[in-house]
């Protein structure tokens, strides 16, 4: 069978969608961001999507059809999304979405409707919630918890906070308070800005003000670089960290030099040949940049496109376990790609080594976080 494929280019970003139904044999439903405020980390997604179908377009034969719609950074428009791609398209599997919000809406429609989600931002619903979900993106407690290790050895003692108004705001908050105050660090400030704000003049007044001797910040994309520029205007002079929600160029280009020296934590992708040999992820890493490559006619230079690429990974992992016991396209199939995907086990991919349960959303370790400082413009790996 021959899958159709119309290329569409929004902001350089080359991005697959298929027509067709009857052409594909298995049918992969995305959802991302890219219009909006968080499109500078849907365009990614998209991005290393179209990495994933380069690299292998096909389970055991059974070719595959990509549908991709764009959710304009909306949560809703992300819900309507999911249930166009469900009813009208028949996909056997979603993944997406750009931002926290609309991935938990996306959520809701995959557990009602019975098709497998795969997550590709820092998006987590526990319990029955959650049931027809995994999330690629390693949690933030995690992350969190390797970034505070570093202050703890850099002797700090009092730390100020700037993050986003909404779920990813508040998740990296809570995962701070977890692991700073028993490590012996104080939080001064917990400072929220919006998405679309352009302008966080007076949160990064009352950090300063509050005298922290480091600052960390829950943002991600083009708008997490608002709080250091802020705080770079306002004198501040302390160290800098950040989550690996800040892992793309353009937080580097519009931070300019007042990101320069930010300390983050990601995954081992963002610096796979700075990792040694041995690394179990690195061949996959740098496999991914070939087919990033070949698919969007540029390098690899975010850590975005890498969670899709895995996404895929999963997919067909999965896939090709449960294709011997039903077909495509039905009910039957959708059941049996969900509890493949919740039963993976040691998939190498280039963000981490996934082993996920059905009670786990999250299926990394410790193997899929380095720590890395920006340096004259590129993430330098830390020992």
């Amino acid at each position: 069978m021959r899958t159709l494929l119309r290329s569409v280019t929004c902001l350089a970003a080359a991005t697959l969608f298929a027509g067709g139904a009857a052409a594909a044999d298995l049918t992969v439903g995305v959802i991302t961001s890219l219009t909006g405020p968080v499109s500078s980390l849907g365009i990614p997604y998209a991005k290393g999507i179209a990495a994933g179908a380069a690299y292998k377009s096909d389970v055991e034969g059974n070719k595959i059809r990509v549908v991709q719609l764009d959710d304009a950074s909306d949560p809703s428009a992300a819900t309507r999304n999911a249930r166009k791609l469900i009813e009208e398209e028949k996909v056997d599997v979603l993944i997406g979405t750009a931002g926290s919000p609309a991935s938990l809406a996306i959520a809701a429609v995959a557990r009602e409707q019975k098709v497998p989600l795969i997550c590709i931002a820092n998006a987590n619903l526990p319990g029955e919630a959650g049931s027809w979900m995994v999330t690629i993106p390693q949690p933030a407690p995690l992350m969190i918890a390797a970034v505070v290790e570093h202050m703890k050895k850099a002797g700090i003692k009092s730390l100020g906070y700037i993050g986003f108004s909404d779920a990813w705001g508040d998740l990296v908050y809570d995962s701070l308070m977890k692991t700073a105050d028993p490590g012996g660090i104080k939080v001064l400030t917990n400072e929220r800005y919006a998405r679309a704000d352009t302008s966080v003049t007076a949160q990064a007044l009352k950090v300063v003000s509050a005298r922290p001797e480091a600052v960390i910040t829950g943002g991600s994309g083009t708008p997490g670089a608002l709080p250091y520029i802020a705080l770079a205007e306002r004198g501040f002079r302390g160290p800098l960290y950040g989550t690996h929600a800040l892992i793309n160029p353009d937080f580097v280009r519009v931070g300019g030099a007042a990101v320069e020296g930010v300390i983050a934590p990601t995954g081992p992708v963002v610096v796979a040949e700075q990792l040694p040999e041995s690394n179990p992820t690195r061949k996959v890493s740098m496999a991914f940049r070939e087919a990033f490559q070949k698919a969007n006619g540029e390098p690899a230079r975010d850590a975005f496109s890498a969670y899709s690429f895995d996404a895929w990974l999963v997919f067909l992992d999965a896939a090709k376990r449960a294709l011997p016991k039903a077909q495509p396209g039905t009910p039957e199939f959708r059941a049996a790609l969900h509890e493949a995907i919740v039963s993976t086990k040691e998939l190498v991919g280039t963000h981490a080594v996934y082993t996920f349960k059905p009670d786990d959303r999250y299926g990394v370790d410790e193997r899929s976080r380095v720590v890395v400082k920006l340096e004259k413009g590129a993430w330098k790996l830390l020992p």
